[in-house]
């Protein structure tokens, strides 16, 4: 309950002020632009960060945070006041870059640290590559319509729940997350699709700032948070979004030539739409993968552990895969991409690929053996009697893996046409990994106080997790395909599998297509679903969208189709200027061998 007043007194003060701000930054000349490397399309007032700014720190003093925080308060204000004169003057980038160390310092000089070792020196350049990292993270996340401001209120909200669970939200610290929360949200109002106000710089870095102090503690031994794995993994998951929209557009720029600093539309947002999704859509996918993190990291604190590790591990590598996904999607022009020849993330050299799939399926190994012992040791101090087992045996455990991976063909494989018998190999690299595995550790530990059983749930795990992470980009294209809202209106003319595989090409033109469904002519097929995609009808509703313009392209698949329908398509689609096609997909004998039992060649000769 004591969250709640500061929340609401901030956001109602937001919600007067930001109209204010709207006004006078219409009246200063502070409007952003349209620019080729920003996603806005029109003229949009800035200054946001200033009504968020001053409800926020208002509502602070109100309720006694500022005095009892200076140095906190102190340094978000500062933070502030950097992305205001940047908003107003821009600033450099290692300008900005100084401030927030400067920042980070005068946060460590005065105890605040992330506490994550016991190394003094270590968890200080942790510390300031934290709080400079996710100061920068909000930064590069407020790029579309309410997504910083979205992220951000979800954000909070997980760390004031995961305070309630440790009982601490009576706190200066909680009351400021709640004051951030009820200001960002008042702001939040007025920057939804379609937004009339930016937060700018003074927004994004304030917010940005605060998380990374406020996920700092002054206690180094952290007091009901002595957990090592509860300390690095709730602020993480909590704030994974903005974490991985950074390392998705630093490498991508990178890897492309462009400099980390400079803007572009290269984020996780912008990609989502080159998909196809609409802008709420994307917005609203990633404020719900922020919402899975948070409540994933209440989960650690609150449920129990072994369980709760489990979707950890699993929520974390979706997310670097679907990272890695989005990496993949072209979001430079064409010249950018014929001058640089690269793709982000899609590096033409394939030994770096290959580098990639091994050290995932490291980490798939090491994480599905550790939840094993988890799962077939329940009770903690069960477990801690066979840990020893556990970390002596793990480095043949991933040897013996890897090297029947190798062996089986496992990296021969292409995510991208992933298939069931790609399936049938990793089964077999599984396979002989576990028996390779214990052979080894009969030979040199004699399998003394080893338990079959974790085997068996290891093998069971790994192949789990093998399987979804190939699988993903074909799952995850698929998913969002259906997601679109913009795109050409496509309707396929047969349902078979000339259909079926007419949808997987225009699924990977570059274009975006939105998939309306399929017409086919035989009558048991209406109603029913092919790849996820409705049988509309037959012919006569075909010609029923065209004549209504309710589509953009037709596409014939069938492999039988009278003359005169086609030429009643034809007359059809061009009448209303509609793009008709035809999937033709054939093998064309070039050599036949004689003794094949296939006529000879007339022009052939005998000895």
């Amino acid at each position: 309950m004591s969250a709640i007043k500061p929340f609401l007194v901030a956001f109602a003060l937001a919600l007067a002020l930001v109209p204010l701000c709207r006004q006078l930054a219409v009246r200063l000349g502070r409007v952003a632009q349209p620019r080729a490397d920003r996603w806005h399309r029109r003229p949009i007032a800035m200054l946001g960060g200033v009504a968020i700014a001053v409800a926020m720190f208002a509502t602070a003093s109100l309720f006694d945070v500022v005095a009892s925080r200076p140095v906190l308060a102190g340094c978000a204000l500062l933070a502030f006041a950097s992305g205001l004169v940047d908003d107003l003057t821009r600033l450099k980038a290692s300008t900005k870059l100084i401030v927030q160390i400067a920042l980070a310092s005068a946060l460590l000089f005065f105890g605040y640290r992330v506490n994550w070792v016991e190394s003094m020196t270590l968890d200080s350049l942790l510390t300031l590559f934290w709080v400079v990292g996710i100061t920068n993270a909000f930064n590069l996340l407020d790029n579309m319509d309410g997504l910083c401001g979205g992220v951000s209120m979800i954000a909070i909200v997980g760390l004031l729940l995961e305070a309630a669970n440790r009982g601490v939200l009576d706190t200066p610290e909680s009351r400021y997350l709640a004051a951030l929360c009820g200001a960002t949200g008042g702001f939040l109002v007025y920057n939804v699709y379609p937004a009339s106000i930016f937060m700018g710089d003074a927004g994004s870095l304030l917010i940005g700032f605060s998380f990374g102090a406020l996920t700092l503690s002054t206690n180094h031994h952290t007091g009901g948070r002595s957990n090592l794995l509860t300390v690095v993994a709730v602020p993480v998951l909590v704030l994974l979004i903005p974490i991985l929209d950074t390392a998705l557009v630093t490498l991508s720029r990178w890897l492309s030539g462009r400099p980390a600093s400079q803007g572009g539309r290269d984020h996780s947002s912008h990609r989502l739409v080159a998909m196809g999704l609409s802008e709420p859509r994307a917005v609203a996918m990633l404020w719900t993968l922020a919402a899975a993190g948070a409540l994933t990291s209440i989960m650690l604190t609150r449920f129990n552990q072994t369980w709760s590790l489990f979707a950890a591990v699993v929520f974390v590598f979706g997310m670097v895969l679907f990272a890695v996904f989005l990496g993949g999607i072209r979001v430079y022009d064409d010249t950018e991409a014929r001058a640089r020849r690269l793709t982000p993330l899609v590096v033409g050299m394939m030994y770096k690929r290959r580098v990639a799939e091994v050290l995932l399926d490291f980490c798939l190994i090491t994480a599905s053996y550790y939840l094993a012992y988890r799962l077939r040791f329940e009770d903690p101090e069960e477990f801690l009697r066979n840990f020893s087992n556990f970390s002596q045996s793990l480095p043949v455990i991933v040897a013996s893996q890897l090297v029947a991976f190798f062996a089986v063909g496992v990296y021969r494989g292409v995510w991208r046409y992933f298939s069931v018998a790609d399936t049938v190999v990793m089964a077999r690299g599984v396979v002989v990994g576990v028996v390779s595995s214990q052979l080894a550790i009969l030979y040199l530990y004699r399998f003394s106080s080893y338990s079959r059983a974790v085997f068996v749930i290891d093998a069971v795990l790994l192949m789990g997790s093998l399987t979804l992470s190939r699988a993903s980009f074909r799952l995850v294209a698929d998913f969002l395909n259906r997601q679109r809202e913009t795109g050409t209106r496509v309707v396929v003319y047969g349902a078979g599998d000339g259909g079926a595989l007419a949808v997987r090409e225009l699924q990977k033109k570059p274009t975006p297509v939105r998939i309306i469904g399929f017409v086919d002519d035989a009558p048991h097929k209406i109603g029913t679903r092919v790849l996820g995609y409705p049988v509309l009808g037959d012919f006569e509703w075909l010609e029923q969208l065209v004549a209504g313009a309710a589509v953009e392209l037709v596409v014939i698949a069938a492999r039988s189709i009278e003359a005169d329908r086609i030429r009643r398509l034809r007359a059809a689609c061009a009448s209303r200027g509609i793009a008709l096609t035809r999937l033709t997909v054939g093998i064309e004998d070039l050599i036949v061998p004689f003794n094949t039992g296939a006529s000879r060649p007339a022009n052939t000769f005998k000895n």
